[in-house]
């Protein structure tokens, strides 16, 4: 999927490209030809202050200046044409790497609270807008959809996104002001943010050469509660003051003035005050968007399997894939003595390590995630299955794997916790 999209981003690419190649050549023409136009415009008013007639060298600049308006329009007339092939070569792009209906791989009844689903899109949108500092097209989007937006809601926000706006400006104290007063809930999270935002300040002052060099011994002292955990980057910063005369940038020392640290310290500010805050460091929808990336590929090509063995229609009456549609590899099946009843399919798409927030489990048999009430068993096989399961599997007493083919007594079964 992600490849798909670079070929989309690759015309795209080329379409902005030439927008500003014209936006800059549009620019550059029209000058020259008011600069021109201007020109021959002062010696007309020349010409007719003096009572003179209009000379034949006058006569000649006018057409030709006539003759240079319309060759430098029809010119970028043209490019400008050229530009609508590069853009209709997008949404080919687009037609051509994209499955335009993609409804099919969906079950019906996703679309059935219509309102609520509507309401619950624009919800994530808003979040997202928040998150991304987007402020004002979030406050838009709210009025026009008539969602009523808590302030609480939108004071962590407010909150993250200032501290943002303050360090992408190499503005530290409004980061290191709130580090402090959240110092003890940092610690708990065992979070290393205000030592990073002293570090860089400190930086600052090393940069700023010899005559910073009592204020940045100064300012050290703020390292002392740090010493115990940090004390080899600690050294590293104060051996560096020894090349402060000579300039910390031709020194061993001049990673210490790299400009990545400040994009570090933006990302480490915003994973831990999301932590703090109670919020995902990327949004719902975004994770949400990348996931589906990931899915829809293989949620295609069960579709082009289904179409190909003509079912009808693609979920069954139980939102479930049909049976005959899936073929026996990709990671989909069941062991040998399997009880067709019982058991219904389950696609497994890995999504990766980015994904991964917290253990669940959810049954292969019911194809349900795991509850408080409906926990997970293992069984003395070692296979594992919900105790629903486990019940609806229970004949006569006994309880037959439904992986192998081992019998047992369902009362051996012990529930696990991840």
């Amino acid at each position: 999927m992600m490849e798909l999209c670079a070929c989309v981003e690759r015309e795209l690419d080329k379409v902005l490209h030439k927008f500003l190649s014209y936006g800059q050549h549009c620019e550059q023409s029209l000058e020259e030809l008011l600069c021109y136009v201007s020109q021959l415009r002062q010696e007309l008013s020349s010409t007719a202050l003096q009572g003179a007639p209009l000379s034949a060298t006058l006569s000649l600049m006018m057409a030709q200046c006539c003759r240079k308006i319309k060759d430098t329009v029809q010119k970028l007339a043209s490019d400008h044409k050229d530009i609508h092939s590069s853009v209709s070569r997008v949404g080919k792009a687009i037609d051509r790497n994209f499955d335009a209906e993609l409804c099919s791989v969906v079950s019906d009844s996703v679309w059935e609270s219509r309102e609520k689903q509507q309401q619950i899109l624009q919800m994530a949108i808003v979040e997202h807008l928040y998150q991304q500092g987007m402020l004002s097209v979030a406050e838009e989007l709210s009025q026009e959809s008539t969602l009523n937006v808590d302030l609480d809601f939108k004071q962590p926000f407010l909150e993250l996104n200032r501290i943002l706006e303050a360090l992408h400006k190499q503005d530290l104290r409004p980061a290191l002001d709130w580090a402090i007063s959240n110092r003890q809930h940092l610690l708990e999270l065992n979070s290393s943010l205000e030592f990073k935002l002293h570090r860089l300040h400190f930086i600052r002052l090393l940069a700023g050469g010899p005559d910073k060099q009592l204020e940045a011994l100064s300012y050290a002292r703020h390292f002392q509660p740090f010493a115990r955990l940090h004390q080899r980057e600690i050294q590293v910063m104060m051996g560096s003051l020894v090349y402060l005369p000579l300039g910390i940038e031709n020194s061993p020392y001049c990673h210490l003035l790299d400009a990545r640290h400040w994009t570090e310290i933006c990302e480490t500010f915003t994973r831990d005050a999301c932590a703090l805050l109670g919020l995902s460091v990327e949004s719902p929808l975004s994770v949400s968007f990348a996931s589906g990336c990931v899915a829809l590929p293989v949620l295609m090509n069960i579709k082009a399997v289904i179409e190909q063995r003509q079912c009808m229609g693609v979920w069954s009456h139980k939102d479930e894939l049909p049976v005959s549609a899936i073929s026996w590899g990709g990671g989909v099946g069941w062991g040998s003595g399997a009880d067709l009843s019982v058991l219904s399919w389950q696609i497994e798409i890995e999504l990766g390590m980015k994904c991964w927030y917290h253990s669940v489990f959810a049954c292969p048999i019911l194809r349900q995630q795991t509850t408080d009430s409906n926990p997970p068993i293992k069984l003395i096989c070692g296979h594992v299955i919900s105790r629903d399961a486990l019940n609806k599997l229970i004949n006569g007493g006994k309880l037959k794997c439904p992986y192998c083919p081992m019998e047992q007594n369902p009362a051996d079964g012990k529930r696990i916790i991840f």
